[in-house]
C-alpha cells in the first residue's frame, strides 16, 4: 500500500507586539497566500484524507483559508506536537487506514522531518507544500522512509 504525506508550513505571519508566539496571526500576504496553497493542494493531492494541524494561531489560520479551496473536506485534527515536536512521533501515530495525510506546521521543523524522511534538505518559505511518498507503515517511519515527489510554494 502507497502512503503520501503532504507537509505544509503556515502562510506568512504578522509579529504584533505583546502577542505570544502561539497566537500570532496571519498577515496580509499569508491570508493572501493561503488560498493559493488550497488551490494547488486540490489539484496536486486531491485525496486527503486526514490533516494534523499545528494548534498555533497562524497554523489554524492557513487550514481554514486552504481548505476552503478543496473539493473534499478531510477530516482535521488539531495537536501541540505539530508545535512543540517532535514531528515524526505524529507521523508514526496516524492511523494505519489512512494513505494520504498532510501535517500543517513550522519551521525549521518541516525541513527537518522532510530531510529525515527522504535524505533531502528542501527549503520551506512560508506557504511551501513538500509531497513525499512510501510503500511503508506511518509506524516506520524515519530516516530515508519516503521519496520525495514534489515541492512548491503556491503565492496569491
Amino acid at each position: 500500500m502507497t502512503r503520501k504525506l503532504t507537509l505544509l508550513r503556515h502562510a506568512k505571519s504578522a509579529w504584533p507586539d505583546g502577542v505570544p508566539d502561539l497566537e500570532r496571526p496571519l498577515g496580509d500576504r499569508g491570508r493572501r497566500d493561503a488560498p493559493e496553497v488550497g488551490r494547488w493542494l486540490n489539484e496536486n493531492v486531491p485525496d486527503l484524507q486526514l490533516v494534523v494541524c499545528s494548534t498555533a494561531l497562524r497554523a489554524r489560520q492557513t487550514w481554514d483559508l486552504a481548505s476552503a479551496e478543496l473539493a473534499t473536506q478531510p477530516e482535521v485534527r488539531h495537536h501541540a506536537k505539530i508545535y512543540y515536536g517532535p514531528l515524526l512521533e505524529v507521523v508514526r501515530d496516524l492511523p494505519p487506514e489512512v494513505t494520504s495525510a498532510m501535517l500543517v506546521g513550522h519551521n525549521p521543523d518541516m525541513e527537518d522531518l522532510v530531510e529525515l524522511l527522504t535524505g533531502i534538505h528542501t527549503t520551506f518559505k512560508t506557504s511551501t507544500v513538500a509531497v513525499v511518498r512510501t510503500g511503508l507503515e506511518w509506524s516506520d517511519a524515519g530516516p530515508n522512509w519516503a521519496e520525495l515527489i514534489t515541492t512548491a510554494t503556491p503565492r496569491g
